[in-house]
């Protein structure tokens, strides 16, 4: 997907930096929200086979599903369930075999997906093929977000590295490899050691690491007594599986001493053998393997003038439960429309100053959330003694639900005006009238005025954004008292109104102006009329 360079001086609207998930994903949100000239670079040639993250949440799901990408990764999920089901060994009992459940974990201790409880009000209306999560690789996402983003014409530069910036009040001059091109906006998606966040000065302040980890794909042999699944030692903790010569090892004596030098299948064995305490076990070769650290930072700010970041850029923390590639993704999908309607002369700057307001904030529950985990996993008495608690209230139906909820993501929403309680939520995926859900009226990228009582919203307050809304008008079989929502490109109800409420056309012509763009003081004066 490699597109020549272009000349000297050439201007483009976004130059994005970082190639992975969460750049991609930002530039085809970008193009979707009308900015014309994106250019994406990555000083890797290819797509990155490191063995990463393998699940994604349910924000990230419904994401991908709104945009109409689900489809395209159905092929790879059942490859992805078929390996699981010939580890696991999984059988209905007369031979066939069923689709493994996964619920997720918290510091290694299994979520039973028989003791969630699903019914309460986080997933009324949930986007039914999201539930908590999708086991799915990182490089196959990776791959499905690149055809994407080419789709939509975003130009990816491989092979090409930033290697310095300068910004002015008008945009910045990103240096490439010796080339200078000009944007309005850089965006730094280059991940934990981010040459972007380093350049652009931004604060970075959090906690040192404790810990080396080893994550790998490799040939083994002697494994018949290493159990599968996470295991808890007196050294430390390793996981065996999901899929055949995966493992991963986590030691709790000191961070490595250089975490990105190349991992040797000597130095992988010799974690793996310390740690599950089976001395006949063989890395015979490593197809992939990563070191990790728990070391959990945040940059204090997400935008410094014509420079923003997203992803691992502006925060790192330990990989338990795969938070950091959904954390990223939201970053993206928060941004992109935003940042795309500053370019296009629809919103004021001042608009991007609610992409750190609200990402922040879940950025920070993240890094909090991991460094629990590491807490409950450390092999001392005090916190061996914590996780026996821990174990016996993920054993029940209250803890299982609990803890289901948070990594799943479903909990997650914005500090948005207005009463009503939908405001600041993931919108609920309605089935309509017509046969269609409300998440399927979402794949083009524009927010969407949802009118539910059968009556059109007066041309009055939605002419002036004609050009830039999508309005519909139905009606929800499963929701009779709700009147109308006004839905934000990233998917999140900006505002609500119910049938039996008072009138709130202010309300909702303050939500178009603030999140839609346009002559909102127009559309209020005409309201009142």
């Amino acid at each position: 997907m490699t597109t020549q360079g272009t000349e000297q001086g050439t201007e483009y609207d976004v130059v994005v930096a970082g190639a992975g998930p969460v750049g991609l994903f930002l530039a085809a949100e970008l193009r979707l929200g009308g900015a014309l000239r994106v250019l994406v670079v990555e000083r890797l040639t290819e797509v990155d086979e490191t063995i990463k993250a393998g699940w994604i949440n349910h924000p990230s799901v419904v994401a991908l599903n709104r945009r109409g990408l689900l489809p395209e990764l159905a092929a790879v999920r059942e490859a992805v369930q078929e390996r699981l089901r010939a580890f696991q060994g999984v059988s209905d009992g007369d031979g066939t075999t069923e689709r493994p459940r996964f619920a997720g974990h918290f510091a290694g201790i299994m979520l039973d997906p028989e003791l969630f409880d699903d019914s309460g009000p986080e997933w009324a209306d949930a986007d039914p093929a999201a539930g908590p999560g999708l086991v799915l690789p990182q490089a196959e996402l990776e791959r499905a977000l690149g055809r994407w983003a080419e789709r939509l014409g975003v130009e990816v530069r491989r092979g090409v590295e930033l290697t310095g910036f300068t910004q002015d009040a008008d945009g910045v001059a990103v240096q490439l490899d010796g080339r200078t091109v000009r944007a309005g906006w850089l965006v730094g998606c280059d991940g934990g050691r981010s040459t972007v966040r380093r350049l652009a000065g931004f604060a970075f302040p959090g906690t040192a690491p404790e810990i080396t980890g080893y994550q790998a794909l490799a040939e083994l042999s002697g494994v018949e007594r290493l159990k599968a699944g996470w295991n808890t030692t007196d050294v430390g903790t390793y996981v065996h599986g999901p899929f055949p010569g995966r493992v991963l090892t986590v030691e709790f004596d000191s961070p490595p001493a250089d975490r990105y030098a190349p991992v040797t299948a000597e130095e992988l064995e010799a974690s793996l053998r310390r740690v599950s305490g089976v001395p006949e076990v063989r890395v015979t070769g490593v197809r992939t393997a990563t070191r990790f650290t728990d070391n959990a930072r945040q940059a204090t700010e997400y935008r410094r003038g014509r420079v923003l970041l997203a992803g691992d850029a502006a925060h790192v923390h330990s990989p338990f439960g795969g938070q950091g590639l959904n954390l990223g993704l939201g970053d993206a999908l928060n941004l992109g429309w935003k940042l795309a309607a500053v370019v296009g002369g629809r919103a004021p700057e001042s608009l991007l100053d609610t992409y750190t307001a609200e990402r922040h904030p879940i950025g920070a529950w993240v890094l909090d959330w991991t460094r629990a985990q590491i807490a409950l996993m450390r092999p001392d008495r005090h916190a061996r003694a914590l996780r026996r608690v821990v174990e016996d209230l993920a054993g029940s139906g209250t803890g299982t639900t609990y803890l289901v909820n948070r990594v799943s993501g479903v909990w997650q929403r914005y500090d948005l005006p207005g009463g009503h309680p939908l405001t600041g939520a993931s919108a609920p995926d309605l089935p309509l009238s017509d046969g269609t859900r409300l998440g399927e009226h979402l794949h083009t990228g524009r927010p969407l005025l949802l009118g539910l009582t059968g009556s059109p919203a007066p041309d009055t307050l939605t002419a002036p954004y004609a050009d830039r809304l999508t309005v519909l008008t139905t009606t929800c079989p499963t929701r009779p008292t709700l009147k109308a929502l006004l839905v934000r490109p990233d998917g999140f109800v900006a505002w609500a109104a119910d049938t039996d409420g008072e009138e709130d056309e202010d309300g909702l012509a303050a939500a178009l102006e603030r999140w839609v763009g346009g002559s909102g003081a127009g559309a209020r004066a005409l309201t009142r009329g």
